[in-house]
């Protein structure tokens, strides 16, 4: 499965290689733009795109961006949920138990 993070095309760093700046939550990162490119690269920024291993896949608007992005984070707070059961459910064993299982 491939995972597609929301990012925000801020700057065209090198035309000539397709390259450009993504924000994507608050990080910039470079990313290739050759899978959504335009005959004028600068039509790109401001656009929002799913970026999957430092490429932009696709452009998507911003309602699109903002669902994913909210979606994500209710992930990363599930496993976060998750992970606090996990050590909650091993404090209730002793030392002996912990290492058996």
């Amino acid at each position: 499965m491939c995972l597609g993070i929301p990012g925000q095309i801020v700057e065209i760093t090198d035309a000539t290689r397709l390259m450009a700046i993504a924000d994507i939550s608050g990080v910039r990162r470079e990313v290739s733009v050759a899978c959504v490119a335009t005959p004028d690269l600068s039509d790109l920024i401001g656009e929002w795109a799913l970026i999957h291993v430092g490429f932009a896949m696709s452009v998507i608007d911003e309602g699109e961006a903002e669902k994913t992005l909210e979606a994500l984070r209710g992930l990363g707070e599930a496993q976060e949920t998750l992970e606090a059961m996990a050590q909650g459910d091993a404090a209730l064993h002793t030392p002996a138990e912990r290492v058996a299982s």
